[in-house]
């Protein structure tokens, strides 16, 4: 039989800076070439099998954060390197990293077979990007959950996965944190309709693996943008 070949599993990191108000007082002419300098730092980072880079804002939205990167890539040192050129701007030097959640993809325990287009797919890989909003949080489950025998899992996450296939609106990402970061997964909804992933969210909160969640904040809701107008979000 031929070998199958896994595909090579992705680092993920949802990083959040706020930004330093002071900013704001700079002179416009200074602020442009700020505004100009960290877009070029950012897109050059943007290589197809290098690294993805989602950007998005999140103004307005959350008092600790104003814009938020997705960033998709292979090596940890990638991260360390883009950070730190980021840190070096004009504009760099007034935000500060709120919030960084480091995971990677795996292929699923539980779901094994039913997968909607463009979803995560079964071998771990991300497609992401399609919709317009993107509500991103960390996950901790219980001890006692992975005590459980796999059967009883698998039962409760099947009550899961029929609740999400009800809305097909909602596209889950559910990356893998488990020894790289406090947390044991990073999940992110996408989605264009924000109706639908807070009924989403309700009816979860009703099944039974509901019961072994410790944590599931803080959550961030987030609006896609180009490089260039997550920048100008920031004033």
């Amino acid at each position: 039989m031929p070998e199958t070949t896994e595909p090579r599993r992705q680092i993920v990191n949802f990083i959040l800076y706020k930004l330093d108000p002071a900013w704001r007082l700079l002179p416009e002419e200074q602020k442009q070439r700020d505004r100009e300098e960290l877009c070029r730092v950012i897109t050059s980072w943007s290589h197809p099998g290098r690294m993805l880079i989602l950007p998005y804002s999140t103004v307005g939205l959350r008092a600790d954060s104003d814009i938020m990167l997705w960033r998709i890539c292979y090596q940890l040192e990638d991260l360390q390197q883009m950070s730190t050129e980021i840190s070096q701007t004009g504009l760099g030097k007034y935000l500060h990293t709120s919030h960084s959640f480091l995971s990677m993809t795996k292929r699923s325990t539980y779901v094994l077979e039913h997968v909607h287009e463009g979803q995560v797919d079964s071998r771990g890989t991300l497609v992401p990007g399609k919709y317009k909003y993107i509500f991103v949080y960390p996950f901790i489950k219980t001890r006692e959950w992975y005590l459980l025998n796999l059967p009883t899992r698998q039962g409760m996450m099947n009550e899961h996965i029929t609740v999400g296939h009800k809305y097909p609106s909602v596209k889950l990402n559910t990356t893998y944190s488990f020894g790289l970061d406090d947390q044991d997964f990073v999940v992110a909804f996408e989605s264009d309709h924000p109706e639908d992933f807070v009924d989403l969210v309700m009816e979860l909160r009703e099944t039974d693996a509901s019961k072994y969640t410790v944590r599931d904040t803080p959550i961030f809701t987030c609006v896609l943008k180009t490089v260039t107008g997550m920048i100008e979000t920031l004033g």
